[in-house]
This record gives structure tokens, sequence and C-alpha cells, in this order.
């Protein structure tokens, strides 16, 4: 049985221990937060204890910590588990600079620990049997891969001026989704942005809707938009074309039921958000680190994996801001 230690007990720390909870190869054997009350309601849902954030990652019998606090704190507590001996998984992204990611792999490497970056949507079933089609060549040579994320309305303002931006906090998620389909690395980025949701998001110095290109070294493209604002719920697709085929995900929607009748077709909205549509990516993710640890496999995505989906995200904002396209080199 491992021991985690989860850190933070916000929305994503709940998430992930409602997952510990329901495996037998794991648990959650302490919690921590700077907000006691939060901290003492998931120990009481995962039947953790509830310590400081230093006792847990000094503590021996802890095997691991889930890293879910916000990003600034992600610097020193990665540096503090791995030192200690821990394995890491930490939610995205793993810091907003790119010199200090790099500080990050250096000591973790050193430490020789086990450590994961949460880009969930690897995981979720429907994305991973895509990638999966992919890889066996059902559509033959990929040619264009297209990426639609549309949250169903903004954040609220304070964590847009703390969160890195749009291409920082929303759109890395499908950056990495690009590299994950392609196949192969970008060597240039363009994007282009706007403040059409919400004039504060624009004050505060960022966008709420963008689009990015990519292109690879052989010329396979991949297209992504983003928008803070869907007015018909989280839009969530992705759509491969091949020299064979086209692959594509839907939406995954509230239910199947279809309405038909002399006014047309009638379907359920969308999921609402993130936590229903990505519910079995984070237990997948989860169940992923785990086993990777027990057998001493690779772990994936691997902290190489965020530091150049960082890297993209601010070549995107670079080029929004700018109008340039951007070379990339890793």
């Amino acid at each position: 049985m491992l021991n985690i230690g989860i850190l933070g007990a916000g929305r994503i720390g709940q998430v992930h221990g409602a997952t510990l909870r329901g495996m037998t190869t794991a648990r959650a054997a302490a919690v921590s937060d700077a907000m006691p009350a939060a901290a003492e309601a998931l120990a009481a849902q995962t039947g953790a204890q509830v310590m400081d954030t230093d006792a847990i990652i000094a503590n021996p019998s802890i095997d691991a910590v889930i890293i879910g606090t916000p990003t600034t704190t992600h610097y020193d507590l990665i540096h503090s588990a791995a030192k200690a001996g821990k394995a890491i998984f930490c939610e995205k992204p793993v810091d907003l600079s790119v010199d200090r990611i790099h500080d990050c792999l250096k000591v973790v490497e050193e430490a020789g620990v086990p450590f994961m970056v949460a880009f969930n949507r690897r995981f979720d079933p429907s994305f991973a049997h895509l990638q999966k089609q992919i890889a066996d060549q059902v559509i033959g040579n990929v040619e264009i891969v297209t990426i639609l994320s549309r949250d169903p309305a903004p954040p609220p303002i304070g964590y847009v001026k703390t969160s890195g931006g749009i291409f920082r906090d929303m759109m890395i998620h499908d950056l990495d989704m690009a590299r994950f389909l392609l196949g192969e690395e970008p060597v240039e980025l363009t994007a282009a942005a706007s403040c059409l949701v919400d004039p504060e998001i624009g004050e505060a110095g960022d966008f709420d809707t963008a689009v990015v290109t990519l292109k690879t070294g052989s010329g396979k493209l991949c297209q992504i938009s983003n928008s803070r604002r869907a007015t018909y719920g989280y839009d969530q697709r992705i759509e491969v074309h091949g020299s064979k085929g086209m692959l594509r995900a839907d939406n995954m929607l509230e239910n199947t039921v279809e309405l038909v009748t002399g006014s047309g077709f009638e379907r359920a909205a969308t999921q609402p958000f993130f936590l229903e549509r990505y519910a079995a990516a984070y237990r997948a993710e989860m169940a992923h680190f785990v086993d990777v640890i027990s057998a001493g496999a690779v772990m994936t995505p691997t902290g190489q994996d965020g530091l150049r989906a960082q890297m993209l995200a601010d070549a995107a904002d670079a080029s929004a801001r700018d109008g340039q396209p951007k070379a990339i080199s890793f």
C-alpha cells in the first residue's frame, strides 16, 4: 500500500483524494492546506491525518506527494519533496518560469525520484484511444490536428491576474495534447488573441479568446482554438485528419438520449465543466502514477513534457503580443 500525502485540499486536492479513497493499492495518508478547515474536511473524507506540509515531506512513512497547491508554491515544494526522496505528482504548470522549471527538473534528476506532471487529458479514455489509433496508423500519416477547447464562463478576475494568462493556464493543456497527437515536435508557432468576452480580462493584461497554429519539421499542422466563454457548455473536441482518413472525439454530453420531432433533432447539453468531463481521466492518471511507482517503470507525462508545454505557452503569448511567428527549439 502506497502512502500518499496530499498538499493542497482545494478543488483538485479533493478530486485526487476521492480517487485515492477508491483505490486498493494506495491511500491518502496525510493532508495539508493553508486553510485548516479545508484540510480537516478532506482528511475526514479520506481517512487521512491532518499534518503541516513540512511534516508530510519529512515523514519517512509517506512514499509520495501530490502537489495541488497554487503554482507559486510548486518550486519550493518540488525541491523539498525531491530532497526527501518522495515520488512527486505535480499539477500543471510546474512553474510559470522556464528557468525555474529547469531548476526543478535538475533537483528531481539528482534525487532520482519519480516525477509526473498532471496533464490529465492524456488519460481521457476517448483521447487516449484516439492517440492509439494514430500510433497504429489507422488514418495513415497525420496531416492536420484540430483542438477546440472552450470554457463555459471566465474564471474570477483575481484568478486571471495570477494564473499566467490564457496560454499558460488554459491552452497549456491543448499544447501538451498537440505534442501527444502530432508525434513529433513543433518547430514553429503562430498565435493571435483578443479580448472579446470580459473587458476586465483585457484590463488585467490578458486575453480571453485565442488561436494558435503549430507546424512540425515534416509539415504537420495543428490548430488550437480557445475561448473563456461557450454559451452551450464545456466544449472539448479533437479532430485528426490523416492520409487515409479522419479521427474525431466529440463532446461528452449529460446523456445519450436524442429527441426527434417535427421540429428537428434535440440532444442533451454538454457536461458542465472539467470536473465532470474529465472524471475518468483524473482516476486513470492517478492509477498510472501509483502503478508506475510500484513497478518502477517510466513515468509519463514527464517533467520534460511540463517544460515543453510551458515553452510553447510562452511562445504563444509572445506571438499573440507582437504578431510574429516564433521558432521553437527544445
